[in-house]
């Protein structure tokens, strides 16, 4: 799939030394078809990681993306450049006005504290319900769906003992809905969080469906509204190195962290870490693209 972003965005040149279809602005133009239009609301701290892995995750089917990044304002991101967010970002008063496909929002490493502490707490929940009326289908990813499952259903979070890290096996629950179509029975994800949305609260909500769930890592994966509304606990979209990036960073700075689970081979930290779940990654990206995006979005937003 052909993905629009702008010419000078620094993922552009990694994604074409790997061999996928980047399509900038100029040449888009002349194409004579409706791309979808995708935002991107990224709360991640270092956001080009963020750009790099979910521009991946979206390049797998043969329709044509155009990504908008979508930042808040109420922020300051002391991780990212500013002026890579004011050249490539936009903010929810510069497009409330206008239409998208669908809409992806990210995690975000404020799951310590309340909700309502977060000081973009108010922007987010306007960005949610904005989407209602304004985005075809959002998904929503790890603390994003925590935010969700909170903002819309009233579910809260709770800490977990110790950090949840590493590779999960997670079941497929209900094979009827198009969005685990091509899913194996069985199949792995990294988690990376010290909070959950207790599962047995996302079963009891009567609106919410469960389509994979881990005996480990909790509900994996669920839908609401017929689509409108998608929930991944966890991060499907992370490359191979991400969770060691992780480990070596909380070693580093003497915080209590154990080896992430099924990640290494032989739990060796000095051995490549085995990627085990970039299959069902593309696989879920592609089907909520075409079976809640594309299928259902109409041809003039």
């Amino acid at each position: 799939m052909p993905i629009r972003i702008q010419s000078d965005l620094p993922a552009k040149e990694i994604l074409e030394n790997e061999n996928i279809f980047v399509m900038d602005e100029k040449r888009a133009m002349h194409q004579d078809i409706r791309p979808l239009q995708v935002c991107i609301l990224n709360l991640m701290p270092v956001k080009q990681d963020t750009e790099l892995q979910l521009l991946r995750a979206l390049s797998n089917t043969p329709l044509q993306v155009d990504v908008t990044f979508l930042n808040v304002k109420s922020h300051v991101s002391i991780n990212t450049p500013a002026n890579h967010l004011n050249k490539f970002y936009t903010t929810l008063e510069e497009i409330k006005d206008r239409k998208f496909d669908g809409l992806i929002f990210t995690g975000a490493p404020v799951e310590d504290i309340s909700f309502e502490e977060v000081d973009y707490w108010e922007e987010v929940c306007d960005i949610m319900d904005w989407a209602e009326e304004n985005v075809t289908s959002s998904l929503y990813i790890c603390w994003g769906a925590q935010a969700a499952f909170y903002h819309k259903y009233g579910i809260q979070k709770r800490k977990l003992p110790e950090k949840l890290f590493g590779i999960y096996s997670h079941k497929v629950a209900n094979r009827k809905v198009p969005l685990v179509r091509g899913f194996d029975d069985i199949f792995l994800a990294p988690h990376s969080r010290h909070t959950e949305t207790p599962a047995e609260a996302i079963h009891a909500c009567k609106e919410i469906t469960v389509l994979a769930e881990s005996e480990e890592a909790g509900v994996f994966l669920a839908i609401a509204h017929g689509g409108r509304q998608i929930f991944v606990n966890g991060h499907p979209e992370y490359d191979r190195y991400t969770l060691d990036a992780e480990y070596r960073r909380d070693l580093g700075k003497g915080l209590p962290i154990h080896i992430p689970y099924n990640y290494y081979p032989g739990d060796d930290s000095g051995k490549k870490p085995l990627l085990q779940w970039r299959s069902h990654s593309n696989n879920l990206y592609s089907n909520w693209l075409n079976y809640y995006v594309y299928q259902v979005t109409p041809y003039v937003l």
